[in-house]
């Protein structure tokens, strides 16, 4: 009878400490370089910038009137839009006051009244994946859908007869056009929240913000457009929208190991294998909202948005020194491996699925 498996539990309890301790010690050189100082400056800044666009587009829409024209002020919204939606993302992470009461009214305010969404939905939804990210029946972000991101949920649709089973084997083709729906999607999930859950904090506020948003920003279009120019403004901006958040948070974690119910792993671990950087320029950092740093922030969630690039270097040689996978890719190379693992996992191909710590650390 082997004695391998009587020392693994022990084994594996030890390394979770020791990973505790250096995590101690990487959070102390964070504050060393003074990381995880709040940056007010920055926010105040880019504030001034998304409400100043916002005006600018709002004259833009008063002045070409009945013009297809108005299409170039949709796609400018949804761009404006994404950003608040980037900075209400910071506010939750309470990244920018020192007050959480600031942080969480300014996340509320800016979710509900400016991208239509409600807060007390997406910050539950979000925390649990921030929890454990990729793990089945814990991450909402790979719960079944209408793409199955995991094996056992696309090996049952994919033998499924007729166009079902067809979508799911070659899911990952219609990835980016089903993109284009995730904004509206968002606003549904949100109304649909309020609607059904009776103890969400302050329910009865984001429902009143929500529907002045909702609803006043429809009937705009359509007290000052014609019904055709309405709807093409509305479905271009609603798209755009879809694509650029959609776009921004589906290369952190999608094709990454996804982690089996109920298996345990320290909190570095769980937070550095299962995430991706995505490499660029400054450009990619504006259009991700940050996001492209998904490692770092996953590390330190109340990290102010531009520590983070200051940050990657420190953690790189934290995760080489204590052989730990650091992955980072091309924004191209990660939509690549987004569309080939939602393919792969459609035709029910095991091995990419697979946590590489399950054997080690279960």
């Amino acid at each position: 009878m082997e004695d391998g498996g009587e020392d693994r539990r022990p084994r594996a309890r030890t390394r979770a400490r020791d990973h505790v301790s250096t995590y101690a010690v990487l959070l102390q050189q964070m504050r060393d370089h003074g990381l995880m100082r709040r940056r007010l400056g920055f926010y105040w800044v880019y504030a001034a910038i998304l409400f100043g666009s916002l005006g600018l587009l709002g004259v833009a829409f008063a002045l070409l009137g009945d013009s297809w024209l108005q299409l170039l002020v949709a796609t400018g919204l949804a761009v404006i839009f994404a950003q608040f939606g980037f900075l209400g993302h910071d506010a939750a992470h309470r990244q920018i006051f020192a007050s959480s009461r600031w942080n969480v009214w300014s996340a509320r305010i800016i979710s509900t009244l400016f991208i239509g969404l409600s807060h007390g939905w997406w910050v539950h939804k979000h925390n649990k994946h921030h929890n454990s990210p990729n793990q089945l029946d814990t991450d909402p972000d790979i719960a079944p859908g209408v793409l199955a991101f995991t094996p056992e949920l696309a090996t049952a649709r994919a033998a499924i007869p007729g166009f079902a089973g067809w979508f799911t084997r070659h899911q990952g083709w219609f990835f980016f056009p089903l993109l284009m729906l995730e904004g509206l999607a968002l606003h549904v999930a949100g109304i649909r929240t309020l609607i059904e859950r009776r103890d969400l904090p302050h329910r009865l506020l984001e429902a009143v913000l929500l529907t002045v948003r909702l609803v006043g920003y429809v009937a705009v279009l359509f007290v000052f457009l014609p019904p055709s120019k309405a709807v093409a403004f509305l479905g271009l901006q609603l798209a755009v929208f879809g694509v650029l958040l959609g776009g921004s948070f589906a290369p952190n974690h999608k094709g990454m190991p996804i982690v089996p119910r109920g298996m345990r792993l320290d909190f570095v671990q769980r937070q550095v294998v299962m995430s991706r950087n995505i490499r660029g320029s400054w450009f990619v950092d504006s259009a991700m909202g940050g996001l492209n740093y998904q490692i770092e922030h996953h590390l330190f969630p109340s990290m102010a948005r531009p520590n983070l690039k200051r940050a990657k270097p420190l953690v790189e040689a934290f995760c080489r020194e204590h052989g730990i996978t650091y992955t980072e890719v091309s924004l191209p190379a990660s939509y690549g491996i987004v569309v080939r693992y939602l393919n792969t996992v459609g035709l029910s191909e095991r091995d990419p699925f697979a946590c590489p710590l399950m054997a080690d650390l279960r």
